[in-house]
């Protein structure tokens, strides 16, 4: 077994053809062939890539919105325009042009069935899986509260759902993820306290990821990981999956103050830009970041982000450069050993 494991973050280009003729079994079918190609890449934990949940009439955030707050109850999807008005003239969500839905009641399951698709995937997967979930943090942000009165307070109703739904789920890890937090380091306290109720239950490997967003090739939130850090030292995860490739160089060294019974992701291929990267790139990365923080400290490499945005030659590329440049550093290391 390689001391380093490849993964990736989630979500994939969605074939032209499911989108053209969608049915289950073109779903099925598509998702077969997102894993098969990561499997034949030689990626140690793969992922669905989250094709069911592509809406193309919201493609500001890939489903990983509407996917989970549409279902659930207690949230009116019938946005009205004063509301709409409102939302955007709000400060940090000028990468949607409607919210998902407004908080109206108390929110409960609705008609969310997260451990069905997990099982579908799981079914189809010949390596350990990862499923993914948008974490509560960044669901509650990006909803119009009518009834709790405090974000905090909307977080921990939607964490207290996602919890009973991935007490369920078979994955061999389950990934919360959280691409608001970044721009917002103020918040960590109560967004770690909804987080940490999902994590809680989750009853395999939790992991979580963080990055500052990707629509259009850009970044959505600004920050640095330095403001996050007491954030990543309270969280109930095995591991974090880190934004790092497209970052300072010397940001690097933030990781230091990392709780070494918390797994470092390193994001080594840029998901922003269509250049390839070379197996002695991402080696180089490896290297470095052990060089920075001592060796064993990385325990996955990955993506910075999910390659939906990319054209799927690019993302196949990139996904078979991850594993070779895995190899290549292990084998480097190797040889120095012997």
């Amino acid at each position: 077994m390689p001391q380093i494991l490849t993964t990736v973050v989630g979500s994939y280009p969605v074939p032209d053809w499911l989108v053209a003729c969608p049915s289950e079994q073109a779903l099925a079918d598509a998702t077969r062939v997102v894993l098969g190609t990561q499997e034949a890449a030689g990626i140690d934990v793969v992922c669905d890539g989250e094709l069911y949940r592509f809406d193309i009439n919201h493609p500001e955030t890939n489903g990983m919105i509407e996917y989970f707050v549409r279902p659930m109850s207690g949230i009116r999807t019938e946005v009205e325009f004063d509301e709409v008005m409102a939302y955007r003239a709000q400060a940090g969500m000028g990468f949607r042009t409607r919210p998902p839905g407004v908080v109206d009641g108390p929110v409960g399951h609705g008609t969310l069935d997260l451990p069905l698709a997990c099982s579908r995937a799981k079914g189809l997967a010949g390596r350990p899986l990862k499923f993914t979930v948008t974490g509560p943090h960044m669901l509650a942000k990006t909803l119009i509260d009518r009834h709790y009165g405090q974000v905090a307070d909307l977080a921990l109703g939607i964490a207290e759902v996602l919890a009973e739904q991935v007490r369920h789920l078979n994955a061999d890890v389950v990934q919360l993820d959280e691409a608001n937090l970044p721009g917002h380091p103020e918040e960590w306290e109560w967004a770690a306290a909804a987080i940490n109720r999902v994590l809680d239950a989750v009853p395999t490997t939790p992991a979580v990821h963080l990055c500052f967003g990707n629509y259009g090739g850009q970044r959505v939130q600004d920050g640095t990981w330095g403001r996050l850090i007491e954030y990543l030292n309270s969280l109930h995860t095995d591991h974090i999956v880190m934004e790092c490739e497209r970052r300072p160089a010397d940001e690097l060294a933030v990781f230091r103050g990392l709780r070494p019974e918390i797994g470092l992701g390193l994001g080594v291929v840029d998901i922003k830009d269509n250049v390839v990267e070379t197996p002695d790139h991402i080696a180089r990365q490896i290297e470095r970041a052990e060089t920075l923080l001592g060796p064993g400290r990385v325990r996955y490499i990955h993506p910075d982000c999910g390659f939906w945005m990319l054209k799927r030659p690019i993302a196949d590329a990139k996904i078979r450069a991850l594993v070779a440049g895995r190899d290549l550093y292990e084998g480097r290391v190797g040889q120095q050993v012997a």
